[in-house]
């Protein structure tokens, strides 16, 4: 492995004045190569290191799905309950709306982003779906990729449960894999330590080449975006994953099983992650882009290699990143 050739990718992270990178290659359970690029704080002159906690973005979505299937693993709900099995008060729409149609991007749903002129939460999310009388497509024909039900899939874990769904991550996830600094961001109720501020490129020419700028209106939604977390903790969350350690392998196995329409045609997206190939490889995988980050976790299951780029600024590309270092893995 040509380590000068991967560190030269991120390069543009390497700044000691600059918001930066983590990276973290693994190979059969250990560390291939990782190496921490940039600053996480620019007002404190923060490095990032392997234990700096990064807002996951849509990383999140796997980790919202596990709870759904730690709930089904325990007998606590169905995939074919509909929205209006758990919320009754839902409009009759929900009625043909599962949890697998959540689950795999196929509900329809109206993105909730198109609706918000206010910072949300997964409740007000549920509110707003509330509100509204009609899907892009009859459920379960079409997918289109939806954060609006991965909110919903938040407070069914909540409905459930009766967790909150930050308790829930914290009890059933992240304390029985030993990831000690992860944490579904709650401001004014949790802290992020060894947290990395997002930026943004300042294109006034006066002034510092960087600002700070990690807050949009979906911030305070957790299901499709909230968690925080590190290099470090995900190397814990990767290898669970080749083990039943949070559900039985059945259950474990249809997070990389590939969604159906009703006409039969496969979506290419499981419970959380995108599923294709590369180099003839099969690959799971799933990026994060949200208001001051980028990430990308892209795994080989069969090859158990996995590569995660966490990074804390609005530009760049880490799946392309990740896609070059595949290249010099499997053709050096």
């Amino acid at each position: 492995m040509d380590r000068v050739a991967i560190d030269l990718l991120l390069s543009e992270y390497d700044l000691v004045n600059g918001p930066g990178a983590a990276l973290l290659i693994i190979k059969e359970g250990d560390i291939l190569y990782s190496n921490e690029y940039g600053m996480a704080n620019l007002e404190e002159d923060t490095p990032i290191t392997f234990a700096t906690n990064f807002r996951l973005a849509s990383v999140t979505k796997q980790f919202t799905a596990m709870c759904i299937m730690i709930l089904k693993s325990r007998g606590q709900l169905d995939y074919e309950q509909t929205i209006t099995d758990i919320f009754p008060d839902f409009p009759d729409y929900g009625n043909n709306i599962t949890i697998t149609h959540l689950l795999h991007h196929t509900s329809g749903l109206i993105e909730y982003f198109s609706l918000i002129t206010e910072q949300v939460k997964d409740r007000d999310v549920l509110n707003l779906m509330m509100q509204q009388s009609w899907t892009y497509f009859p459920p379960g024909t079409d997918y289109r990729y939806n954060n609006s039900g991965y909110a919903i899939l938040a407070m069914i874990v909540e409905e459930v449960s009766g967790l909150s769904f930050a308790n829930f991550l914290e009890q059933n996830i992240f304390l029985p894999l030993g990831m000690s600094n992860s944490i579904a961001f709650e401001d004014g109720i949790s802290i992020v330590n060894n947290r990395a501020y997002g930026y943004s490129v300042n294109t006034i020419l006066e002034g510092p080449e960087y600002f700070r700028d990690d807050q949009s209106l979906a911030s305070a939604v957790l299901g499709d975006g909230g968690i925080y977390t590190s290099a470090e903790d995900m190397l814990k969350w990767d290898q669970s994953l080749y083990t039943n350690t949070l559900v039985p392998y059945a259950i474990l196995n249809k997070a990389f099983t590939s969604g159906k329409l009703s006409s039969g045609e496969e979506t290419g997206y499981g419970f959380g992650w995108v599923l294709d190939t590369y180099y003839y490889r099969e690959r799971v995988s799933h990026t994060g882009s949200t208001r001051g980050f980028r990430n990308v976790f892209m795994r080989f299951p069969n090859e158990r290699i996995s590569i995660i780029i966490l990074t804390n600024r609005n530009s760049g590309t880490p799946k392309d990143i990740a896609n070059q270092i595949a290249d010099l893995l499997f053709d050096p």
